[in-house]
């Protein structure tokens, strides 16, 4: 059954009747607009993320420290921060597909320097940020622009969530799918230094084409007239709700994941020798695929625990971190698995419920903006397992760790407390 677009249903039958079909968008009709997006997100995640398969292969074939793999796999949050804020403010003036575009162009040429800079490590540092652009751009802008196509009028099917639902589950695939395929590329592959940059980059030029036929969501009326820099003030950062919920719960989101696949497989490595690359890739791809399985369930969480979806992430992000401290003791790869699919699971559940809260709060005006400060927080999260590399010097994997659980578990209840009186408002 198609849906009838909204500018129509002021209109009487009789002059809808004589439209030309032609008139009507197609993704109006079918609702399906926001798929046209989805390849350039994915492949701006697959960018992001491919890199975490081979940063053991960097330490030994590159001859890299673990400092500055570490620092490596983190370098992209310099360029994902302004990616996030600078994009989402410049889409509110320019739209959403140029803003995309351009992000989606970024990562291909960081690709390109990944390639080609094997023995460069400064080159390494430049391509590394630029991944990271790209996948701030996908983050701000693609959520944002994917919430409004899954909204009227392109698309009159979609559940309350699903615009927070579809780019969080996108995101979560692509790094997933990017870490396997170069995961495996890496292992069994030629030129592991270089085919899984030049996959990702020959994919991005397809998914260029494709972005470029989506429609803009983002009209002439409500794009902003003031100079892009001004949209870098977010008022709604200082709204309550973000204040004590979302600011001490959105780092945890991509800590977990770090913990769970970059910092787990160097716990085990010894025992795995030459495998130490799959047993990443695979860790990452569990970590990943644990959280996009979960990521559909989290509205009906909400409605079990009545709305307190991120207080059940945090229980058990609590939960891994402890699991992990464990896993540094013994130095078991089973062990370590495990806590990948906790951690991955509390990822999954953490990064749709901030989310959903984050756009219940947002005015369309302030969406982009805010979407891009949620991320912001969320992926300063993914520097703490190069913060727990510098630290081995003087401090063991198990003592950092249960540093770490100790503070996730500060996080969780302060978060559970401010839940608590917010319903007893309602």
């Amino acid at each position: 059954m198609t849906s009838e677009p909204t500018t129509d249903t002021a209109e009487p039958r009789t002059v809808r009747a004589e439209t030309p079909a032609a008139s009507t968008p197609e993704p109006h009709r079918r609702g399906g607009a926001w798929l046209r997006v989805v390849p350039a997100m994915f492949l701006l995640a697959w960018g992001g993320n491919h890199f975490t398969p081979l940063v053991h292969m960097y330490e030994a074939d590159g001859g890299y420290a673990v400092w500055q793999a570490n620092l490596l796999l983190g370098m992209y949050v310099g360029g994902l921060v302004p990616g996030l804020l600078v994009a989402s403010a410049l889409s509110d003036r320019r739209g959403r597909k140029p803003i995309l575009i351009v992000g989606t162009i970024a990562a291909l040429i960081g690709s390109l320097l990944l390639g080609v800079g094997f023995d460069l490590f400064w080159l390494l540092c430049i391509g590394r940020v630029l991944a990271g652009a790209g996948v701030g751009v996908a983050m701000s802008v693609g959520t944002s622009w994917i919430k409004e196509l899954s909204a009227p009028p392109f698309d009159h099917t979609a559940g309350i969530t699903a615009g927070a639902r579809r780019p969080a589950l996108t995101l979560t695939v692509g790094f997933a799918i990017g870490a396997a395929v170069t995961g495996c590329l890496a292992q069994w592959g030629p030129l592991p230094e270089v085919i899984p940059y030049a996959v990702h980059g020959l994919l991005s030029i397809v998914a260029l084409l494709i972005v470029s036929t989506a429609p803009e969501t983002l009209t002439k009326e409500r794009q902003s007239n003031q100079h892009w820099w001004r949209g870098l003030r977010i008022p709604l950062v200082g709204h309550r709700t973000f204040i004590r919920l979302i600011i001490p719960a959105a780092p945890w989101v991509f800590a977990a994941a770090g913990v769970a696949y970059a910092v787990m497989p160097a716990l085990v490595q010894e025992q795995l020798g030459e495998w130490t690359t799959l047993y990443a890739t695979v860790l990452t791809v569990v970590t990943l695929g644990a959280g996009a399985m979960v990521q559909n369930l989290v509205p009906r969480i909400n409605r079990w625990t009545g709305g307190r979806a991120l207080v059940v992430g945090l229980t058990l992000m609590t939960i891994g971190m402890g699991l992990a401290v464990v896993a540094a003791l013994v130095a078991d790869p089973i062990l370590a698995f495990v806590v990948a699919i906790v951690l991955g699971v509390a990822y999954g559940i953490c990064v749709v419920a901030g989310l959903v809260i984050v756009q219940a709060i947002a005015e369309p005006k302030d969406l982009a903006g805010i979407t891009g400060v949620y991320y912001s927080l969320a992926y300063s999260g993914f520097l703490l397992p190069t913060v727990l590399a510098a630290l081995l010097p003087v401090m063991a994997y198990s003592v950092s760790l249960g540093a770490v659980a100790l503070v996730s578990l500060l996080s969780l209840g302060a978060v559970a407390l401010a839940s608590s009186r917010s319903a007893s408002k309602k």
